[in-house]
């Protein structure tokens, strides 16, 4: 009995993860008759942690539908922005360092993995919490203990940093967040922070911040026109007034003006890249 034979359309947006003749719109596929249409689009290359409405001949329909001999399927992308049960928490994979500190620097909940604890601890740790896996791995956005997912589509922390705001529309507090570890800021004392200032800070400044975390230090330095400029670009193009976009809450830090560290990766003091 010959096996029953789809036709296949895929939508742009994710031409880069099929291959190049299933790019030209509907293409014939062969399939055994018994597999489901999300381990289809899988096999093809697709993480279903990207596809967003999957129609049979025009309806709807899930990914566990097992495919028919004829049937027209189109496979569309994830709408943006795409709906969430609960406010957006993201966990990021050991390659995404950079992504991670502008989300915090953004007031966004970014948990961030380095060293690399492997594919199924990533994934037990975005069940267990409730965030979304941000990745470049697909391998990863595949494993089904995930609670959901997100391919981040480029290398380039500016561009990886839009997508995934306009993709998930988080609330933005920018300046609330330890770059560092994720933990919140709050107003601290020159006194309470000394031991982490070199002489020209402590003379040069006077408004600071703290994580209640891990109790890193944070102010005005030489990095503030970056990361200003980084925050006004967010605040701008995704925060509250855009269609669709997020809404923006005060940071504790907004007290006393923007907080950050004094160079990037040195040790407690942690800031965005460039």
């Amino acid at each position: 009995m010959d096996r029953p034979q789809i036709q296949l359309d895929f939508a742009p947006e994710l031409h880069l993860f099929v291959s190049a003749p299933r790019r030209a719109g509907r293409t014939a596929l062969r399939t055994d008759g018994a597999s489901t249409l999300g381990h289809v689009v899988e096999s093809l290359g697709v993480p279903l942690t990207e596809v967003g409405a999957l129609l049979v001949d025009g309806r709807a329909v899930p990914d566990s539908h097992v495919p028919a001999d004829g049937e027209e399927i189109t496979v569309r992308a994830v709408a943006r922005p795409q709906p969430s049960p609960v406010p957006a928490r993201f966990l990021l994979d050991v390659h995404l360092g950079t992504l991670a500190r502008r989300l915090r620097l953004l007031g966004v909940d970014a948990a961030y993995e380095n060293p690399d604890i492997g594919d199924a601890a990533l994934a037990a740790r975005s069940a267990a919490e409730q965030r979304i896996m941000l990745s470049r791995d697909r391998g990863l956005l595949r494993r089904r203990e995930l609670w959901a997912g997100a391919y981040v589509y480029s290398h380039r922390p500016a561009e990886q940093l839009r997508d995934v705001l306009s993709r998930f529309a988080p609330p933005l507090a920018p300046w609330s967040r330890c770059t560092a570890c994720n933990g919140r800021l709050h107003p601290a004392t020159k006194t309470s922070v000394r031991e982490q200032l070199r002489d020209g800070t402590e003379r040069s400044y006077d408004a600071f911040a703290q994580c209640e975390d891990c109790g890193q230090a944070y102010w005005r330095g030489a990095h503030h026109a970056r990361l200003e400029a980084i925050v006004a670009e967010a605040v701008r193009d995704f925060g509250p007034g855009r269609a669709g976009g997020p809404g923006q809450e005060p940071g504790p830090v907004g007290e006393f003006g923007e907080v950050h560290g004094s160079g990037e990766g040195q040790g407690r003091i942690g800031v965005v890249s460039g």
